[in-house]
């Protein structure tokens, strides 16, 4: 199967495929990209000055997240695996958000209780995703089938790497979606590495991509780092999603610049030689060039919106770190409608003792 490509590397656009997007939207396209590979560097040099304790960066898959994200209206439902934070943002999640989440302060929405990256938030439909590896494929099918079965117009997308399409929830998922014609989009974003382990040894076909005729779904295989390119897939596959038409596969070819998390060292398993060729395919760069031909983004532009952002975050993180951690009764909050009897009593224990403590 031939990879849609629209933009090439040197900001060059296939005229009859390019997508009719809004000059503004475009320029929010490219602020969010951005912000997105703004937030990996400092997510890890705080991390590297033991400053917050996690972080799970991103860098180099910046067009698969936004370009999703801008095809898709805003109350369908994004269903991520944790490399998608700039989804969120798009949407309207206030940055300071995922700030304090990173210190985990008691301002932190999770309340300290989420992985340092693994957020999410009901009012812009971006679900928590979970550590374990493919877990939200299937429950994104089952969710496909409450859009459908309460008659929603809804439509949702489910993030996940090439590793996870060795997990039984990627059959599982795929094949209810197939059966049940559920409005779901299944995207995976084969970045070429599960952590350490390469495509080669996950899969013995060589574009996962045909996995799809396997369920009877269609599938299409894009250049990952053409934001165009996404775009135009997303948008095909919500529109048959939402025609009742099913689900869509689509594998998008990107690469893992930076570590699986801050906990990994790549170098020990990942030839240089290919993170240099990544390097040059910078989707960033790409749409910047484009941008730049269409006469949307002037030179000294991108520098400006970086500035903004960067002094934005500055003052967050200023701020995140004097806010104190979470108190311990928020271990017994919103876990349950009407908190049990022996949790009651956990929680009263745990009051006075602190008065104890005072």
């Amino acid at each position: 199967m031939s990879m849609l490509q629209i933009l090439d590397s040197s900001g060059n656009v296939d005229s009859e495929l390019e997508p009719n997007i809004p000059e503004k939207q475009l320029v929010k396209m490219f602020e969010y990209m951005l912000l997105v590979r703004l937030l990996d560097e400092k997510g890890m040099r705080l991390q590297r000055q033991g400053r917050i304790s996690f972080n799970i960066p991103s860098t180099g898959q910046e067009a698969t997240q936004i370009g999703a994200v801008a095809a898709l209206n805003s109350d369908d439902w994004i269903i991520p695996a944790y490399r998608e934070p700039g989804m969120a943002f798009y949407r309207g999640l206030p940055l300071a958000d995922l700030i304090n989440h990173w210190f985990i302060n008691e301002n932190d929405p999770q309340k300290g209780r989420r992985l340092p990256g693994l957020f999410g938030s009901k009012k812009y439909r971006y679900v928590n995703p979970s550590a374990p590896i493919g877990t939200q494929i299937i429950q994104a099918a089952g969710a496909g089938f409450a859009h459908k079965y309460l008659k929603e117009n809804l439509v949702n997308i489910v993030f996940f790497g090439d590793g996870a399409t060795s997990s039984s929830d990627f059959h599982s998922g795929l094949n209810f979606g197939a059966v049940f014609k559920t409005p779901t989009i299944f995207f995976c974003q084969n970045n070429h590495w599960a952590i350490s382990v390469p495509l080669s040894r996950q899969s013995g076909t060589t574009s996962l991509v045909d996995k799809a005729s396997g369920y009877g779904l269609p599938g299409i295989q894009i250049d990952g780092n053409d934001i165009l390119a996404v775009y135009h897939a997303v948008s095909k596959a919500a529109e048959r999603a939402r025609a009742g038409e099913g689900p869509t596969f689509i594998e998008a070819i990107t690469y893992r610049v930076g570590p699986h998390t801050s906990s990994d060292d790549p170098t020990r398993y990942r030839p240089k030689k290919d993170l240099e060729k990544w390097k040059i395919l910078d989707p960033i760069v790409r749409f910047e060039k484009y941008l730049h031909k269409k006469n949307l983004l002037k030179k000294d532009q991108v520098e400006r919106i970086r500035s903004t952002f960067d002094k934005e975050i500055n003052i967050l993180i200023s701020k995140a770190e004097k806010i104190n951690p979470p108190s311990v009764e928020t271990l017994f909050s919103d876990v349950y409608s009407d908190l049990p009897w022996h949790l009651e009593e956990q929680l009263e224990e745990i009051v006075a003792l602190k008065r104890r403590n005072k």
